[in-house]
């Protein structure tokens, strides 16, 4: 089997989702499945709309395009605000996209009234972390200015933390968005369809608030693929934390002192690297895997029990073996964060491979 390559278990897929999709739900929250960090990998995507997610959201219009192609007729949103260069493709493709500015909301009117259709609209609140969003005291204003273009539909409004700064979502920022679309209903003489409450840093106090005010839906993608709380990466009960697994293979094995020696200067990747710490014996027992930048972020690489990831350049994985016994031509596999897990998805050189049932395929497409 072709290596390396980035292995999906689309049963813990589903059930994670699942899972998600009911606990919310008894909450009057819906759930849009993200599949940005998989780069709308198609059988992941219709696992997510098998479990029963309202939607799919990507923030690249190649990735929602693809799906389109794939005969999804799920409703697909736009998660990042669109580029104007791309606001025909844009409507072509996504049902909904996510906005803050003026300029890029004539655009869109433009195209979609070019294509004799309706595109819907959320408008993006800033409550702090500092990323994508309108000011609180600029929403109601831009709102009114959506009704009055032609070929838009003002669908709801939304906000995201904790992706730029680490913003918690917490009980005052959601009140605050719950507030404010009571603020542009009224003004608006409008119901909002959508009052999007984040990303999956947001699960935690959806799960646990005692009022989830008008919050009615969250975009979730790590916490489904993952099955953990971006807030602190810890799992979710509940939820499966192997449903995805980086395979690499060994292509040296050697002992080798656990210190550089000579003159130390830049990486091939600009830091200067702190020597490693000895070992007892001054020696490493190291292997090398033909797996480097290019296919993942080492940094979000989880090492099997007795492995250490020491480091990575373009095309190399430097580990620590300690007593394992492992052989040149042997394959290790890895468990993966949301960068490590993004980046191999996007990697043209790591296979990709699908299990269920106990049965395992290379991926179609």
């Amino acid at each position: 089997m072709s290596s390396p390559r980035l292995e999906v278990d689309l049963e813990a897929v589903g059930h994670n989702a699942r899972h998600l999709v009911a606990a919310l739900g008894a909450r009057g929250i819906r759930v849009v499945g993200v599949t940005k960090s998989v780069l709308a990998w198609a059988n992941v995507a219709r696992a997510l709309v098998d479990a029963g997610v309202v939607g799919l959201g990507d923030s690249r219009v190649e990735n929602l395009a693809a799906l389109r192609h794939r005969g999804f007729d799920a409703p697909l949103t736009l998660v990042r605000s669109p580029m104007p260069s791309q606001v025909d493709a844009v409507v072509r493709n996504a049902d909904v996209s996510l906005n803050t500015e003026d300029t890029v909301l004539r655009s869109l009117a433009a195209a979609a009234t070019r294509q004799a259709t309706t595109h819907g609209v959320v408008l993006m609140v800033e409550l702090g972390d500092l990323r994508e969003g309108v000011p609180m005291v600029d929403v109601v204003e831009m709102a009114r200015s959506i009704r009055h273009l032609p070929g838009l539909e003002l669908t709801g409004i939304g906000t995201n933390l904790a992706c730029q700064s680490g913003v918690v979502p917490d009980q005052q920022k959601m009140d605050e968005l719950s507030g404010l679309a009571e603020e542009v209903e009224v003004a608006c003489d409008v119901e909002l369809a959508v009052v999007s409450g984040g990303n999956s840093a947001s699960l935690a106090w959806a799960l646990s608030t005692p009022d989830v005010g008008r919050i009615d839906e969250l975009r979730l993608g790590e916490a489904i693929l993952l099955g953990v709380d971006p807030l602190d990466r810890r799992p979710i009960e509940g939820l499966h934390q192997d449903g995805f697994r980086l395979v690499a293979e060994v292509i040296e094995v050697k002992t080798k002192p656990s210190t550089p020696w000579g003159d130390v200067a830049q990486s091939a990747f600009g830091a200067v690297r702190p020597t490693d710490a000895p070992a007892p014996s001054g020696t490493q027992r190291r292997a090398i895997l033909a797996l480097g930048r290019q296919d993942v972020d080492p940094d979000g690489l989880i090492a099997p029990a007795g492995f250490t990831v020491l480091g990575a350049s373009s095309d190399h994985l430097v580990i620590d073996i300690g007593t394992h016994d492992v052989s040149v031509g042997e394959e290790v596999g890895f468990g993966l964060g949301y960068g490590a897990l993004l980046r191999a998805s996007t990697s043209p050189f790591v296979a990709k491979t699908e299990s269920t049932n106990g049965t395992t395929f290379s991926r179609l497409g």
